[in-house]
């Protein structure tokens, strides 16, 4: 949904929020009853998948990562009642309720903020965030002003600027006027209201504002006369509609997955190689080194995957050293983690490569590789030949470093379980 809203003078972002609760019970309704007609494809947007995952479970477990909302409706058609509710069982999301939806946005979304007061176990909240299921890149601090403006205002919306002038034809297709974009913004999402303001808007709104309507915070000034509080949104609001909008989507998730990156060191004293290769990810990647004794710690590694690091590095000075990678790998199974995305292993070998070529070792990590992908865990080998020079040393550790910076922005399947050689 994309409304073109006039801002007025007064309109405008709050002040920066800090890790702050808002001083209400907060719940989301999810609108997900989408047919994707501009998608273009057979299924509806809201689950078609990026990285093996669809798209409503990025953004439901966006909700879901915010402490202080404590229930999130998802809205579906009943063909898709049970498609969701496998996703909820499949990606452990809580605190998640789901409700058929309507013949239209606004008439699902009024299912949604019922499930609030009809004889149901969840208790109705002082205040309730309307988002889009399509729009998976919605952050904490947005979501706090919203709530908090609509606490003070009744109702309150995230705004952009738009990027385009709107015009307006007339009936011979000519123009007829275009509008001032200064004056102007696009509506996006979230938006978040009272929740007893917005069910009454609901409540009294006209067959046609249910079928034909798309605004929510037009709703809640023509039934409850609020005027919403506009607040200036993040430049990553935009919703998913189009099928390249699924690439770029991607694109982001990638990028985000390839801020950090643990390096586990299973060697006996310390090499060159690896601290070359130590300092130069580190003018691409945030790095954290691992002991190869808390790299065993489900709790420990648990706790660095919910810090957002979803790739290791197993540094080796042979082969011998395959069995304490195997040990990471099913470390990180336990934890479950690779549900939510795909983690990135990768063994890298200081050895001679004909030692390597003619090791079975070889064939175990082929087979590891491709018994773990099953489980989302990419596995990948990489080579570092020892260098004489410094400057032959810190080219190899250049090469190493790019490969390995591929490997973790790309997340390519295609490439597990093999060796490369830097």
């Amino acid at each position: 949904m994309e409304t073109v809203l006039k801002k007025s003078s007064s309109g405008g972002c709050g002040s920066e929020v800090a890790d702050e609760r808002p001083p209400a019970l907060v719940s989301a309704v999810l609108p997900a009853g989408g047919t994707g007609e501009r998608m273009g494809g057979s299924t509806p947007k809201q689950f078609c998948e990026i990285l093996g995952r669809p798209l409503i479970s990025y953004t439901v477990r966006a909700l879901e990562r915010i402490s202080w909302i404590a229930h999130i409706v998802v809205v579906v058609s009943l063909d898709n009642v049970e498609i969701m509710r496998s996703i909820v069982k499949q990606y452990g999301h809580k605190r998640t309720v789901i409700v058929e939806g309507g013949t239209s946005r606004h008439r699902s979304i009024f299912n949604g903020l019922e499930i609030f007061v009809k004889n149901s176990p969840i208790q109705k909240p002082e205040v309730v965030i309307i988002h889009d299921a399509v729009r998976p890149f919605v952050e904490k601090d947005i979501l706090f002003k919203v709530v908090m403006a609509a606490k003070e205002h009744g109702a309150a919306g995230a705004i952009r600027p738009l990027v385009s002038t709107v015009i307006a034809s007339s009936a011979d297709g000519c123009l007829d006027h275009s509008l001032d974009r200064a004056k102007y913004r696009a509506s996006e999402m979230p938006q978040a209201f009272l929740f007893d303001i917005i069910h009454q808007a609901y409540h009294q709104c006209n067959d046609h504002d249910l079928d034909y309507g798309t605004e929510c915070l037009h709703l809640a000034l023509k039934y409850s006369k609020t005027n919403a509080k506009l607040i200036e949104g993040p430049p990553d609001l935009w919703k998913v509609t189009y099928k390249q909008d699924l690439y770029a989507a991607e694109s982001l998730i990638k990028e985000s997955l390839s801020q950090h990156v643990c390096v586990v060191t299973y060697l006996e004293e310390n090499s060159v190689q690896a601290r070359f290769l130590h300092e130069t990810l580190k003018n691409h990647v945030k790095v954290k080194s691992l002991s190869s004794t808390l790299c065993k710690d489900d709790n420990h590694l648990q706790h660095i995957l919910l810090g957002q690091c979803y790739n290791f590095i197993c540094i080796s000075g042979t082969l011998s050293g395959f069995k304490e990678s195997q040990q990471l790998v099913e470390a990180l199974e336990n934890t479950n983690a690779s549900v939510l995305y795909p983690i990135v292993l990768i063994l890298i070998y200081l050895d001679n490569l004909e030692d390597l070529l003619c090791s079975s070792e070889m064939s175990k990590l082929a087979e590891l590789a491709k018994e773990v992908k099953k489980k989302n865990i990419f596995l990948y080998g990489l080579v570092m030949q020892y260098q004489q020079t410094d400057v032959k040393l810190q080219e190899t550790a250049d090469s190493a470093a790019a490969l390995i910076m591929a490997l973790i922005r790309d997340r390519n399947p295609a490439f597990v379980g093999q060796l490369l050689v830097a």
